[in-house]
């Protein structure tokens, strides 16, 4: 077992251990709406809260968890998890994928995702599409932002070093390629980033 194999673990083990605490939060929130004592903004925040929470762990656990080649995952989970993790985000995003999905696949598109999403940040759409085996992720907005030195890390041009916490999936995304047996390419304009797998 390899260091990024333990680091995946560790991730699903703190999304899962995450999990349940949040959920009693979200019934306690529940239990006061349904007595009459939950209509109140703070308690409308605690909610609000509580569902955010929940969305971006499920979508990390994915992202950043455990991921077998062979299991597979159910598209209505995967449109659940985005529908609610980007609710609220100028970011867009539009699941044409269908038929059956594997988690070392859906684990690389959330990670394809979040490099994405860090291209757009002034907001912009991105669609996820697939035609038989091939990945076509294309992110669109007004204007990209593309840093050259984490977009080489994707395609494993250059190695991880020096990478802080907030661009750590650009480090993970050549591995999960490999683990998917999947090879990267990327296309970018000022108005488009495009990643094919």
């Amino acid at each position: 077992m390899t260091g990024s194999d333990l680091n995946a673990l560790i991730s699903s083990r703190i999304c899962h251990d995450l999990i349940s605490p949040l959920g009693a939060i979200g019934n306690g929130v529940e239990l006061l709406t349904m007595s009459g004592q939950g209509n109140s903004p703070e308690i409308a925040l605690i909610a609000e809260s509580v569902e955010n929470a929940n969305a971006r762990i499920r979508f990390d656990r994915i992202a950043f968890g455990a991921a077998c080649p062979d299991v597979e995952i159910s598209q209505s989970e995967v449109q659940g998890i985005l529908r609610d993790c980007f609710r609220s985000n100028r970011t867009s995003i539009e699941w044409r994928v269908d038929g059956p999905l594997t988690r070392a696949d859906v684990k690389l598109a959330f990670l394809v995702l979040l490099c994405l999403e860090n291209a757009l940040p002034w907001g912009g759409a991105i669609t996820v599409s697939r035609s038989g085996a091939n990945w076509k992720l294309d992110a669109k907005g007004e204007k990209t932002k593309a840093n050259a030195a984490l977009w080489h890390l994707i395609t494993g041009l250059e190695t991880p070093k020096d990478v802080v916490a907030s661009d750590v999936h650009f480090a993970l995304v050549a591995g999960a390629a490999g683990t998917a047996n999947r090879t990267l390419a990327t296309f970018f304009s000022e108005t488009r980033v495009t990643v094919t797998f």
